[in-house]
């Protein structure tokens, strides 16, 4: 049986658009997902909580991220843990990029 696998580098999986954030599920998987998100200038989500933890990778340009009304700026190569049923919201100050881990168990 032959398989073929093939490196890709996440900032070129997911695409900018104008005035709107973009989304692409790379694993959905009962236990947790991977998302890539692609942030444009000013768009953001308001303040949620979810019902598991989640890790948010920055992969290109800086994310401000609320947590529990703590401000964090978060640049390329950082990363952040959002605690589970924690208040947390995301702004983009300027066009990012994110991967996001969530973890269901």
């Amino acid at each position: 049986m032959s398989t073929e696998y093939a490196a890709s580098r996440l900032t070129d999986l997911v695409d900018y658009q104008e005035a709107s954030v973009v989304s692409k599920t790379l694993l959905k998987k009962p236990t947790g997902t991977v998302t890539l998100f692609a942030f444009d200038k000013g768009q953001g989500l308001s303040e949620h909580t979810a019902p598991f933890d989640a890790m948010a990778c920055i992969l290109d340009g800086q994310a401000r991220i609320s947590i529990a009304g703590q401000p964090l700026l978060v640049n390329d190569g950082e990363m952040l843990n959002m605690p589970a049923n924690v208040p947390h919201e995301l702004h983009a100050a300027e066009r990012f990029k994110m991967m996001l881990t969530m973890i269901r168990s």
